[in-house]
């Protein structure tokens, strides 16, 4: 007797979609039904009057906060001052520059986490060795032409991510050798990689800031003119690099001694063993603390208004102070904290992609 299979049925509607994906998650029992009615209920409450103050009953359109007549957000106050936000006091006429080093770095990152795409050692090379030197160029000026800006014009945005982004590449190679160092079986190799950590994780962002705009320069030659952002980066790198170090250390303990042993038995000399068999695992282990660390760092940018250097927060408070748009600083304040949201929400989503495509099979992923 010959085997007619039947053709495979549909699945039920109720379980496709948006109704398949409520029924699942929300109403899946009475208890979880009766708890999504009420949260919803809350969370309609308590989020409408936000919904109605900063979209129905919002201004977009003006130029000055005559033009904000209704009680709801006036966004003409943001739209107005976006260009401050963006780029601080840099000359309106040279914005480009910045604008132009910008989308080189977007595109080089792109390049770097897109994946299949050709010669990523060619363009990491690049965007490590060259594209700073392109960058600082472009950012400071003083060659082939372009008008020299001073660093204290820099500010907004731009000067929130030159922070960021310097001191994640710095401090991750730092961390890492702070972390060899403090796991070497060399004494005092050991002891000065442990007193460095442990001190500079002791005490505060802000204070490493003002120790490095007033004690930093002392070290110097009177003559010489040592740049405020410069002491800044200093810092915040130095700072950074001890907390890197204990999430390298972390990802370090996480490899089982078979490993260590292996890689001695194939006659493996130590910087060849860490570089072609731990590191490898190790940083595999690290993504969730090592981008955790830059998200903190990210935030941790806004601290630089204490050695007087203007980033997106400490714009958005002088823009707010400004005679003609006082009474707006709660716009300011929403918009600075959603664009660090983004930043920190991609760096986030970004690491769990990362994370299932290395296959580090660790835990519950979002």
């Amino acid at each position: 007797m010959k085997y007619d299979p039947q053709p495979t049925l549909p699945a039920p509607p109720g379980t496709l979609g948006v109704v398949g994906w409520m029924r699942k998650h929300l109403f899946n029992g009475p208890f979880n039904s009766i708890a999504t009615v009420v949260l919803a209920y809350f969370i309609i409450i308590f989020m409408w009057p936000v919904i109605d103050w900063a979209i129905l009953s919002a201004d977009w359109i003006g130029t000055t906060r005559n033009d904000c007549t209704s009680d709801g957000a006036c966004w003409v106050f943001i739209s107005q001052r976006l260009n401050q936000f963006l780029y601080g006091f840099y000359p309106e006429a040279e914005t480009w520059r910045l604008d132009l080093a910008f989308i080189m770095m977007a595109a080089l990152i792109a390049w770097l986490i897109i994946p299949k795409t050709p010669f990523k050692g060619w363009v990491a090379a690049f965007t490590l060795l060259i594209f700073p030197f392109i960058a600082f160029v472009l950012l400071s000026g003083g060659y082939f032409g372009l008008e020299s800006v001073d660093t204290h014009k820099w500010g907004g945005l731009s000067l929130t991510l030159v922070l960021a982004v310097v001191g994640i590449v710095a401090a991750l190679p730092f961390g890492i050798l702070l972390a060899l160092g403090r796991r070497s079986h060399m004494p005092i190799v050991r002891s000065l990689s442990v007193v460095y950590i442990e001190i500079w994780r002791g005490v505060p962002l802000i204070t490493v800031l003002f120790m490095a705009s007033v004690m930093l320069p002392l070290f110097f030659p009177e003559d010489m003119n040592f740049d405020k952002l410069l002491r800044a980066l200093i810092g915040i790198t130095m700072f950074q690099s001890a907390y890197m170090a204990e999430v390298v250390r972390g990802g370090l303990q996480a490899i089982s001694k078979g490993q260590y042993e292996a890689a001695d038995s194939l006659g493996l000399g130590y910087w060849q063993k860490m570089n072609m068999i731990i590191l490898p695992q190790a940083l595999k282990l690290m993504i969730p603390g090592i981008v955790n660390t830059f998200i903190a760092l990210f935030k941790d940018t806004s601290l630089v208004l204490i050695i007087g250097l203007f980033d997106l927060l400490a714009i958005m408070q002088a823009s707010a102070n400004d005679p003609n748009w006082i009474g707006f600083s709660t716009e300011g304040y929403v918009f600075v904290a959603l664009v660090f949201w983004v930043f920190c929400f991609g760096m986030s989503r970004y690491s769990i992609h990362l994370e299932k495509r290395l296959h580090t099979g660790h835990g519950n992923r979002a």
